[in-house]
């Protein structure tokens, strides 16, 4: 397989940021990151605006950790109450997932992305947990959230 090098003009997930200089396959290059102005060829004459494009890249870094460390200090401010339906003998139904999360912020004002929210299983017992948040590389948040199930203080008064 023929590869070739090329810089990149912006950040490309799963490849590399902007002015970093990857090696691809060349007919990827060659039919998708030069037409579409995401890459340059890296000849000796465009290495010479990695300087340029370097400084575009720190720019960028510190615009989205800053916006990252914003949304940090909303998320921590925030304490969401969830409620879970119950049957006989005071089971949960249902769970709460990344998915539920993710709407409860949204509706509060906090736009993330759904997949930054660290779950590893959804909730299904009831309490107090704290949720951590990946926002940035450098930045999680945690979230408070309280779990409720609506038959419990039914079935406790009987």
């Amino acid at each position: 397989m023929a590869t070739t090098e090329v810089i990149l003009r912006e950040k490309i997930t799963n490849l590399g940021a902007e002015a970093d200089v990857v090696t691809v396959k060349a007919g990827y290059a060659r039919n998708f990151l030069i037409p579409q102005g995401k890459a340059y060829e890296a000849s000796k004459a465009n290495l010479k605006h990695l300087e340029s494009l370097n400084a575009q890249r720190v720019k960028r870094e510190a615009e989205e950790s800053q916006a990252a460390l914003d949304t940090a200090a909303k998320i921590k401010k925030l304490k969401l109450e969830f409620t879970l339906e119950s049957g006989q003998g005071g089971k949960a139904f249902g769970s709460i997932t990344s998915i539920d999360i993710h709407k409860e912020l949204a509706e509060k004002g906090v736009e993330i992305d759904r997949h930054a929210i660290q779950l590893d299983s959804p909730i299904k017992t009831s309490g107090k947990q704290d949720i951590d948040i990946k926002l940035h590389a450098d930045v999680t948040a945690t979230l408070k959230i309280n779990v409720k199930v609506a038959g419990d203080d039914a079935a406790k008064a009987e």
